[in-house]
């Protein structure tokens, strides 16, 4: 399963989301989007959204940290 989360160093949900997956051991793929344009120009394209985290599991885009949405994309 790809997993890509986009983020800025400062986003306090950003560290909450990178702390749910490692605490469940699933491999993700990280982009500073503060360090970025190109990531961050990607990250808008696919969510429509200025605001992070962005969490992309497998093609379903995630806005911020909702667990429950990111526990029902785990579950496809």
């Amino acid at each position: 399963m790809s997993i890509i989360i986009y983020t800025t160093p400062t986003c306090s949900f950003c560290r909450k989301a990178k702390q749910y997956f490692r605490e469940r051991r699933i491999h993700f793929t990280e982009y500073n989007v503060a360090a970025d344009r190109r990531r961050a120009d990607e990250m808008v394209r696919k969510s429509k959204q200025m605001g992070v985290p962005v969490i992309d599991i497998h093609g379903k885009i995630i806005v911020g940290f909702n667990q429950p949405e990111i526990e029902k994309a785990l579950r496809r």
